[in-house]
């Protein structure tokens, strides 16, 4: 009796022993399930960041002659400058040199982690604060006032710094905007650098292109509230009638944040002179006309062609220098692969840009037309923008009016070279790319549809998107 309940005990002992392993099996791999379901679900989509390491722009154009090239360099070479009060800076300006504010992820590019405003405050004796808007960590800014005191509308640059106590100023004395009531009373708003790679190509795009780009899709983009439109005003599409806002010629402009400069010489020389206070062939006259600070020795215009320089490369004037150099400046190049993002993901990523809506505003690609320069004529742009203005809504009004864009108005933002960038929208209120995409969603936004759309994605979709807006 022993042995045979020893026996059966000893038999339904090995009956388990036989078949546990296959028990096992079966909660082992319910476990693993549990624990992947789990970790799926604690998932969230984030940023994955500015790439790092190499940049993959600041290059000039592939294709231009060896002439071309040296008028590049010249213009990269006056592009870095930093000026002095003896050159013309000021009196009033935002900066001494154009990279200091196009500076990353090389010349041409945008803000830097660096504000190098900060420094420049005090720079060579100079008196000024640092705005309550400004921090060494934060993004270069323009300040610009929406309102003036009478309450009419305002919208121009109010310049951070002066030259009051620096190197050369002798006595000049000048006071700052008071940032500090504008601030507190709601009527001052902020413009980032934007990026100037691949602008030749940029301009250089036949009008009929964009208005073409415009018509595509049109229920698609109607159904999900998209309109859009280019910065000028226009009467049926004839010269005659149109509001005299952009020149006389009717055609589109596509620079700057609204849209609202027409082409790359426009764009230098305001630069040049709500910048950094210099006057030149387009601006020939001091936005600051304080006697004391008006110097006999400092020429006006302060640069123009030099017409004693046989070297033509030389000879232009500053701003016809930053033209070519940004006209030949080529487009950033895009990554296969980041950081956590594989080439599957960031080709799954573009798949659903196009899916959700993004590409409807942000189109992937243009074409040149004819040019006099044969390394811009007919080439593919793909910039990720259709360079018309859009109405964003409440949440990204600035009430400044530019050109035809009104106060909520904004040009589709090109996003080639955005894999390494570090502040995002027109003020740099943000480094996350996440919360760019979201602030696009606002009362009126024509990207509400769009948002929309992307806050329903799985977060592993989301990712996946994310990855590729970082590859560009």
């Amino acid at each position: 009796m022993k042995f045979h309940n020893l026996f059966g005990t000893g038999v339904r002992r090995g009956w388990r022993l036989r078949t546990s392993p296959a028990a096992l099996l079966i909660a082992s791999a319910a476990a693993v399930l549990a624990i992947q379901a789990s970790v799926s679900s604690q998932f969230r989509a984030h940023d994955p960041g500015a790439r790092g390491g190499v940049a993959n722009a600041g290059a000039a154009v592939s294709g231009l002659t060896q002439r071309e090239a040296v008028f590049f360099d010249v213009g990269k070479d006056d592009f870095s400058e930093s000026e002095t009060v003896a050159e013309g800076l000021g009196p009033r300006m935002n900066l001494d040199s154009c990279v200091g504010c196009h500076a990353q992820p090389a010349a041409g590019g945008s803000s830097p982690a660096i504000n190098p405003q900060v420094a420049f405050a005090t720079a060579n004796g100079g008196r000024d604060k640092v705005p309550s808007f400004i921090s060494i960590d934060g993004p270069v800014r323009e300040a610009r006032f929406v309102r003036n005191s009478d309450g009419t509308a305002d919208g121009g640059v109010h310049a951070l710094f002066t030259i009051t106590g620096r190197t050369g100023a002798g006595n000049c004395s000048l006071t700052q905007p008071n940032f500090a009531s504008a601030v507190a009373n709601n009527n001052v708003i902020f413009r980032t650098p934007t990026p100037v790679f691949g602008a030749g190509l940029i301009e250089q795009i036949p009008d009929a292109a964009i208005l073409s780009n415009r018509a595509n899709n049109g229920s698609s983009k109607a159904a999900l509230g998209i309109r859009g439109r280019p910065n000028f005003n226009v009467a049926g599409r004839t010269i005659s009638g149109q509001t005299n806002n952009n020149g006389n010629d009717g055609t589109i402009a596509r620079f700057g944040w609204k849209g609202q400069n027409k082409s790359l010489l426009l764009f230098s020389g305001e630069a040049y002179n709500v910048e950094m206070g210099i006057t030149n062939e387009l601006f020939q006259t001091e936005r600051d006309e304080t006697a004391a600070c008006q110097y006999p020795e400092v020429k006006q215009p302060n640069s123009v062609i030099d017409m004693n320089n046989l070297d033509a490369s030389l000879a232009l004037s500053s701003i016809d220098k930053f033209s070519n150099f940004m006209r030949f400046l080529a487009a950033p190049t895009p990554v296969a692969t980041i950081t956590g993002g594989s080439a599957t993901s960031i080709a799954n990523g573009r798949r659903l840009f196009a899916s959700v809506g993004c590409a409807f505003c942000h189109n992937p690609r243009f074409t040149t037309g004819n040019s006099a320069t044969a390394a811009l004529a007919n080439k593919n742009v793909d910039l990720f923008s259709d360079l018309l203005i859009h109405d964003m809504g409440s949440g990204l009004a600035d009430g400044v009016s530019q050109g035809s864009a009104n106060g909520r108005e904004f040009r589709t933002a090109p996003l080639w070279g955005l894999g390494q960038r570090i502040f995002f929208l027109h003020d740099g209120r943000t480094s996350d790319l996440i919360a760019a995409i979201k602030a696009h969603a606002s009362n009126g936004s024509e990207a509400n549809g769009v948002v929309a759309n992307y806050n329903n994605l799985a977060d592993r979709d989301e990712q996946d998107l994310l990855n590729f807006l970082r590859s560009l």
